[in-house]
């Protein structure tokens, strides 16, 4: 049990970044829609679980160093490279947007330069890489059940102490920036490419254990606690919309209206969960060209993170509408080719059966 609620916190810990955690991504792919968005919300509990759960199950299955591997054995040896190269360029993005995130977070919560926040994020980041794989994953697994509890608190006393009609929320929700042109497109495309930024980490998670059935059942716990996540901060942004328009940090936003205390609280959660994103996508990217755990990982490790804080003085928002929804439909791409990989798996088992 410890081993796969280990699995269930890390997968978590990997996907709530900057965007997702902060109600950035979420105003973006659900709450636009206004009620339909909340249905769209929904959905992603089942699919969070069913993907992450294929996905887990093959890194313990594989057994992978890193995420070439898992890439090869679902997409071929001719659509593989392709998606392997893509892949690894949108690693370095999101850990990119992670470290921006933590400076739009300084600069919205303590009125500083957003570089102070990406500084320091970035050596954190350096700091905790130069640890071995397991350790990492613990860290990572570690700082989700805080985050978990305070997003939920948070949210559920947003919304019931929202004063606002409904009439004036769906009108105000609908007029904030959407990922894509529809609900239901727009949450397939969240989960898509919340898959492909934790696809690298959650492959590696799975590969810290050779009992596939205990990374299954992590996974499906880690799933529905993500897609429960998107419902209730989706729903908390959405009854407060009037308040939060054209906030880097929605939910930091909401926070702060309870108490100056719970603002803090939520502040360190915030960078807490970019933090972990930010180890797992500087982790992954690094992995794929170094074998980890050595001297040269090491170094490697801290060019890659020098270039990406050069890359995040673009700007948090401005990466997250560009590189997210570019990298949702890759995420497509992979889901699809877990999903086929599946089908073939339970169609050997079934004629297994039927020989025996």
């Amino acid at each position: 049990m410890k081993n796969t609620l280990r699995i269930a916190g890390a997968y978590v810990g990997i996907i709530i970044g900057a965007g997702f955690a902060s109600g950035q991504e979420i105003v973006q792919f659900f709450t636009s829609f206004g009620l339909w968005g909340i249905i769209g919300a929904v959905i992603t509990i089942f699919l969070f679980a069913f993907i992450g759960m294929q996905l887990i199950q093959l890194g313990a299955n594989l057994q992978v160093s890193s995420h070439k591997k898992v890439i090869r054995y679902i997409c071929g040896k001719y659509l593989g490279p392709v998606v392997d190269i893509t892949l690894t360029f949108f690693l370095f993005g999101v850990a990119t947007i992670m470290v921006a995130g933590s400076g739009s977070i300084f600069e919205q919560q303590f009125g500083t330069s957003p570089v102070i926040g990406n500084i320091l994020m970035v050596i954190l980041a350096i700091l905790t890489l130069c640890l071995n794989t397991d350790k990492v994953i613990s860290v990572i697994s570690l700082i989700s059940p805080y985050m978990l509890a305070l997003i939920i608190i948070i949210t559920i006393y947003s919304f019931f102490t929202s004063d606002a009609n409904l009439a004036e929320l769906e009108s105000i929700a609908l007029t904030q920036p959407s990922a894509a042109s529809n609900w239901l497109l727009s949450a397939l495309l969240y989960v898509a490419f919340n898959i492909a930024v934790g696809f690298s980490m959650m492959t590696l998670i799975g590969a810290t254990t050779k009992d596939e059935k205990s990374a299954g059942k992590g996974a499906v716990i880690g799933g529905i606690c993500l897609g429960i996540l998107v419902v209730l901060i989706n729903l908390g942004i959405y009854a407060n919309i009037n308040q939060l328009q054209g906030v880097d940090m929605p939910t930091l936003v909401l926070a702060s209206d309870i108490s100056p205390i719970v603002g803090i609280l939520m502040t360190i959660a915030l960078l807490s969960m970019v933090f972990n994103t930010a180890v797992g996508m500087l982790y992954s990217f690094t992995a794929r060209f170094v074998q980890p755990d050595t001297t040269k990982f090491k170094g490697s490790v801290i060019v890659i993170g020098l270039l990406s804080f050069a890359a995040s003085l673009v700007g948090f928002t401005d990466l997250v509408s560009t590189v997210y929804p570019l990298m949702g439909y890759l995420g497509f791409v992979l889901i699809a080719a877990v999903t086929v990989s599946w089908i073939k798996s339970r169609k050997k088992s079934a004629l297994v059966l039927r020989e025996e």
